[in-house]
């Protein structure tokens, strides 16, 4: 048996682990947080979100400024540090490589562009296409951002968001028409998120470029939020290639889906 030092020894390094790991969770859920309010938020803010003690939150907060993951302002008030840039990018570029075959399934099955995004703060981030091969087709750069409410992955992204969420990330964008059909008004965009909900996809009809339609559906239980699509001229992609390619966009979502929930249990 050992000692009793060595149990009060043992049960010390314990405490310590485990108080490590409850105070590397609590960082990375106010750094969650943080996100979700637009990457600037006071500390009272955040104690009222996460139930955390003010001092808490404080230490937990200066740790993160000393480690270049959160700066705090002239107002002093805390936003998202330029070291998180660095992590988010190379998490985008593996995940973009992640989703590569099955884009090009999207592809080889709808003969359109195929496109995957992600929900970073406020804005959309594409983080991967397979291009369509046909003649006449869609370029979207791989990095490029816009913003949610021109585009079928953004509303495809924000459907399951609650109203007072959506409100409060178009107030916090703005809402330029980018054409002529661009959704520029929040009570339109609730109501065409609430199509996407009924219907499952999410469609952009000449709303970011004119000529130019998306059909968009989330990727389920992603790690972080993410969405699929195609994209190609309005004169391919009709209303009758919309019947027939919903279930492919639908089904490859589902799949790669698996393949990263089964990736992430790999790597637990």
């Amino acid at each position: 048996m050992p000692s009793s030092s060595a149990s009060t020894t043992d049960a010390t390094k314990s405490a310590s682990a485990s108080g490590g790991v409850q105070s590397l969770e609590r960082a990375f859920d106010l750094l969650e947080r943080m996100a979700d309010a637009g990457g600037e938020v006071g500390l009272s803010e955040l104690s009222a979100s996460s139930g955390l003690p003010l001092p808490t939150i404080h230490r937990l907060m200066r740790t993160l400024v000393v480690c270049g993951y959160v700066r705090q302002q002239s107002n002093r008030r805390y936003a998202l540090g330029p070291r998180l840039i660095r992590l988010g990018e190379s998490a985008s570029r593996l995940l973009g490589t992640w989703a590569r075959p099955y884009l090009a399934r999207l592809v080889e099955e709808t003969g359109e562009t195929a496109n995957m995004a992600l929900l970073d703060g406020d804005e959309i981030v594409y983080v991967a296409q397979v291009p369509s091969k046909h003649s006449m087709r869609m370029f979207t750069e791989v990095g490029r951002r816009v913003l949610p409410h021109s585009t079928g992955v953004g509303k495809a992204l924000l459907a399951g968001a609650s109203p007072e969420d959506v409100r409060a990330l178009l107030a916090r964008t703005g809402m330029p028409a980018a054409t002529e059909k661009t959704i520029t008004t929040p009570e339109g965009f609730l109501a065409a998120l609430e199509v996407v909900r009924r219907s499952g996809y999410a469609i952009d009809d000449n709303e970011q470029e004119i000529g130019v339609r998306c059909l968009a559906v989330p990727v389920p239980n992603s790690p972080t939020a993410a969405a699929i699509s195609i994209s190609g001229p309005a004169g391919r992609v009709t209303e009758e290639a919309t019947e027939r390619i919903v279930p492919v966009l639908q089904e490859v979502a589902r799949d790669l889906s698996e393949a990263l929930a089964n990736t992430a249990a790999a790597q637990a």
